[in-house]
C-alpha cells in the first residue's frame, strides 16, 4: 500500500468527493451539486484522487464520468485489519472484567 493514500484521504474536500462518488460514477457537474464545491476545486481534487489510483475517468462525449476503484481501499482496508484484531482484543478483554464486575455485584469505577 502506498503512504500517499493516507494523505490523499486525509483532506476533508477529497473524502467529500470520495463519498458523492459511492454511489456510482458521476460526472465533474453532479459532483459540483452533490458535494457543493466549486468546479475549479472538484477538477483539482479529481485529478489528485486520479494520479493516486482512488478514481478511474472515462470519457462519454463531452463529459468526463469519475468512478471509484476499488483497490485502494481493499488496500486501506488489509492495512487496517492488523490493528482492528488489537482493538477487538483489547475490547473483548474490557467486556470480560465488566461482565467480572456485573457478577461480583460491584458497579461502582
Amino acid at each position: 500500500m502506498h503512504i500517499d493514500a493516507f494523505a490523499t484521504l486525509a483532506d476533508p474536500t477529497r473524502r467529500r468527493i470520495v463519498a458523492t462518488l459511492r454511489d456510482g460514477e458521476r460526472q465533474v457537474s453532479d459532483i459540483v451539486r452533490q458535494a457543493g464545491i466549486h468546479q475549479s476545486g472538484v477538477s483539482r481534487h479529481l485529478r489528485i484522487l486520479h494520479e493516486s489510483g482512488f478514481v478511474t475517468v472515462r470519457p462519454d462525449g463531452q463529459h468526463r464520468l469519475y468512478t471509484l476503484r476499488p483497490e485502494p481501499f481493499r488496500e486501506l482496508e488489509a492495512w487496517l485489519r492488523d490493528y482492528r484484531q488489537l482493538w477487538e482484543a483489547r475490547l473483548d478483554r474490557f467486556g470480560a472484567a465488566l461482565e467480572e464486575r456485573r457478577k461480583d455485584g460491584n458497579t461502582t469505577p
